[in-house]
């Protein structure tokens, strides 16, 4: 079951990336290996987090919240992530070292 949602995910992250509607300049902005995600309640902010993150139970619930509330139909065109930036700092700063 593992592997049947790490595809899915992947396959949504990628849905989500080719409908963006940003710029041939700000795609050049994003680091390679890496996609793009807004995280906040209200006021969003724009991070880059490492493609191998969305295959750690950690981020799979932070990506399992984002579902819940917006499905795949993401309101700024790119993945939002519907929590607290503390909290998302505290979970990436996790993987990051582990």
């Amino acid at each position: 079951m593992g592997i049947r949602l790490l595809s899915i995910l992947l396959g949504a992250a990628k849905q989500i990336l080719k409908m963006q509607s940003v710029s041939v300049v700000c795609q050049s902005n994003v680091p390679k290996g890496h996609i793009p995600v807004y995280v906040g309640e209200t006021e969003r902010k724009r991070f880059f987090v490492p493609i191998s993150y969305l295959s750690h139970p950690s981020f799979v619930d932070l990506l399992d919240r984002a579902e819940e509330e917006f499905g795949f139909s993401q309101p700024t065109g790119g993945l939002t992530i519907p929590c607290k930036e503390e909290a998302f700092i505290d979970v990436t700063s996790r993987l990051h070292t582990s």
